[in-house]
């Protein structure tokens, strides 16, 4: 197992270690053309069909991202008061509503996971796209609990053998699909904007299940995973709004 995750572990890219170096790097890899390009191409892109929402248990995260960053898998349940990350986030006399961040409360039983410094820088780059992009607290919330679906909110690089094909950072998002390159996937900002720039092509995003809208932007083998993050993914943004 030493050796495995001493393997993974340099591929996962701009977090804590790089810091201080990478990230101002990352956020002008999202100013350039080709990034403009690409969420330009996601903006004017046909509206998208909102995918169903299935039904039954929802798988964990990708097994190799759990190796990879030592966390516990997304369907380990854990107790509420472990879980919030409140002790490194700064609270807010105007925090928003609950029934603005979860207009439909939730689908089904909810995972949590303990946030650390890289998981909580991310989670607030994530929620300054959403308000630079204008998909508000509710759109926060959709991109946080992708985003903890997908990479547990680490800006994850290639992961070799263990990589589902060329997906990587926030989102995993794909360069072979369109979403940019891997530098620019690799960078926050430009992950959350290109996510939000494709929520907001799926008609009614607004009036979605959780589920059903992330699933539409993400074509995921696993559709209903999204929802077990709603409830963490709400504290968090309405802690950092």
């Amino acid at each position: 197992m030493q050796q495995h995750l001493t393997r993974w572990l340099p591929a996962i890219a701009k977090t804590a270690v790089a810091r201080t170096t990478a990230v101002a790097q990352n956020r002008r890899a999202a100013l350039t053309v080709a990034g403009v390009a690409a969420l330009g191409g996601l903006a004017f892109a046909p509206t998208a069909v909102a995918a169903p929402v299935t039904s039954g248990p929802h798988a964990g995260a990708k097994a190799a991202i759990d190796l990879a960053t030592g966390k516990k898998t997304a369907t380990e349940a854990v107790t509420s008061g472990l879980t919030t990350g409140s002790d490194k986030v700064p609270t807010k006399a105007d925090r928003p509503a609950r029934e603005k961040l979860m207009p439909h409360g939730v689908e089904g039983a909810q995972s949590r996971i303990p946030l650390d410094d890289a998981q909580l820088d991310n989670a607030k780059a994530i929620v300054q796209a959403a308000k630079e992009t204008g998909v508000g607290e509710r759109g926060a919330v959709i991109g946080v609990a992708t985003s903890l679906q997908e990479s547990k909110l680490y800006n994850l690089g290639h992961l070799g053998a263990y990589n589902d094909h060329d997906s990587e950072g926030l989102f995993q998002q794909r360069p072979s699909s369109g979403w940019g390159t891997s530098e620019q996937i690799t960078d926050p900002e430009y992950a959350s904007k290109a996510f939000f720039g494709a929520l907001k092509n799926v008609g009614g995003w607004q009036n979605l299940p959780l589920t059903s809208a992330a699933q539409t932007v993400q074509v995921s083998a696993y559709p209903y995973a999204y929802a077990q993050w709603e409830e963490q993914a709400a504290d968090i943004v309405q802690q950092l709004w």
